[in-house]
């Protein structure tokens, strides 16, 4: 114990023979040799402040005396040894105070700056402390009203000025009102959803919730939405999922979230049933673009195969009622060659969200076309006005010409046309309208030059 108090004792000892050191060193040498410098000067060697001067005790107290002064003027700023500097603080937090329940208040930032300047080792020690805090207090104000209110906030260093910016604001203070608002779901995060799942229903647990707010703020509200986020881990299979603390938000007729408005309760819970719903639909091929003169299209085959079909997955109301997927292909400037080989990359159609092939392989092959006449005496109308009737002016057989393969030719007759008119814009009159052919065949191509006289009266 006595080692560990004599070793206090020589760290104490060295603390105080450092700072004497100093002082001797930079106060008492630099003021004693000043006044050695003041009696060296003087003429008279017998003057009694001469003799005074001789005196070592004087000199140190004097040089005492000049530190103690000048420690004095330092420390209450009247001499500076340092310039003042200033700092930011940004994005201070402002705790609002005032009466949650009867108000509603508006124009309040939720952070201000605040500028800090004096000594760089008062700026330090005042970061340091971390203890910025901004207040605007309400709660004196009883009455709806615009009132001018000055922030205030915390000063942990004394020696430090606080400028606030802002440092005051025209806050507008209204009465809160309450009413009940109907709530529906909106599904987020759909892009993350397994394409191949889809959502059979949403239930919430109440239909509706109370919003409170300015009677501005609460007539501004357009609807109230329950946020189901589609985007979770726990999305991985059909059935049926229990959702908890769904978020709610309010909106605006423009789409905009209101974060003026309170809504009670802040969150919902409800039931989520996801399902897989999908359709086993054949490939349609479609053509673009013209073959050389005198050839056609013989066969189409797709993965080596004369018919073939996907499954797309989606939304039943989306794709109930897709009855073909569509693959188009250019066949532009060819028929020369025998085959032409195509990797195409299927295309979704609108609604589907997943299909189980991606892309496929198309094989074409080409020979000499023929040409066959087929007669057809019925057609169809397409695009007549609502309330109007059209009936042709006479019984005319309608001649179509068919180019293909001799061995595509001969499974076509006229059952297999399909001639309709477009009245698309046509009122009431008397119209020579061309006639026009419904061909999902990519072997054969349908030539027609008929028109037929239609007259079009009002019901």
């Amino acid at each position: 114990m006595s080692k560990f108090l004599k070793k206090i004792g020589r760290v104490i000892f060295t603390f105080f023979e450092s700072i004497f050191k100093v002082i001797d060193k930079f106060i008492v040498m630099p003021i004693s040799r000043l006044i050695y410098n003041v009696q060296k000067g003087t003429n008279s060697n017998n003057n009694s402040f001469n003799k005074l001067l001789n005196r070592p005790q004087f000199l140190i107290i004097m040089a005492l005396v000049f530190a103690i002064i000048c420690f004095v003027l330092i420390d209450n700023k009247v001499l500076s040894l340092v310039s003042n500097e200033a700092e930011i603080i940004k994005d201070v937090p402002v705790n609002l105070i005032y009466n949650e329940e009867a108000f509603v208040v508006e124009n309040v930032p939720k952070t201000v700056d605040i500028t800090i300047s004096g000594r760089r080792s008062d700026i330090y020690l005042a970061k340091q402390l971390g203890e910025f805090e901004v207040e605007l207090n309400l709660s004196k104000y009883t009455e709806a009203g615009t009132y001018r209110v000055y922030f205030t906030s915390t000063e942990p260093i004394k020696a430090v000025d606080y400028i606030l910016n802002p440092n005051y604001i025209n806050v507008t203070i209204k009465d809160k009102v309450s009413e009940v608002k109907s709530v529906t779901y909106d599904l987020v995060g759909t892009d993350k959803l397994d394409n191949k799942l889809s959502v059979s229903s949403v239930t919430l647990d109440s239909s509706e919730v109370v919003v409170k707010g300015s009677q501005t703020a609460i007539d501004n509200i357009s609807s109230i939405k329950a946020l189901v986020d589609l985007s979770l881990d726990t999305y991985k299979e059909k059935g049926t999922y229990e959702l908890t603390n769904i978020p709610l938000v309010a909106y605006d007729k423009n789409g905009e979230i209101l974060s003026n408005v309170e809504i009670v309760p802040k969150t919902l819970t409800g039931t989520l049933v996801l399902n897989s719903y999908k359709m086993t639909v054949p490939l349609s091929i479609l053509t673009t673009g013209n073959l050389v003169n005198g050839k056609a299209i013989a066969s189409i085959l797709i993965n080596n195969s004369a018919s073939f079909t996907v499954d797309i997955y989606g939304e039943e109301e989306d794709i109930k009622d897709i009855t073909s997927v569509p693959v188009t292909v250019n066949v532009d400037g060819y028929g020369a060659e025998s085959v032409k080989n195509y990797t195409v990359i299927i295309a979704k159609p609108v609604g589907v969200r997943d299909i189980s092939v991606k892309n496929v392989t198309i094989t074409i092959s080409f020979g000499d076309e023929e040409q066959k006449t087929l007669t057809v005496n019925d057609f169809s109308y397409k695009n007549l006005a609502e309330g109007y009737t059209a009936n042709p002016t006479s019984n005319k057989a309608i001649e179509i010409q068919a180019k293909g393969v001799r061995s595509n030719l001969s499974n076509i007759d006229a059952s297999n046309i399909r001639p309709y008119l477009d009245l698309s814009g046509l009122g009431e009159g008397t119209y020579e309208v061309e006639v026009k052919i419904d061909n999902n065949n990519p072997l054969i191509n349908y030539m027609v030059t008929s028109t037929v006289t239609v007259k079009i009266t009002k019901n």
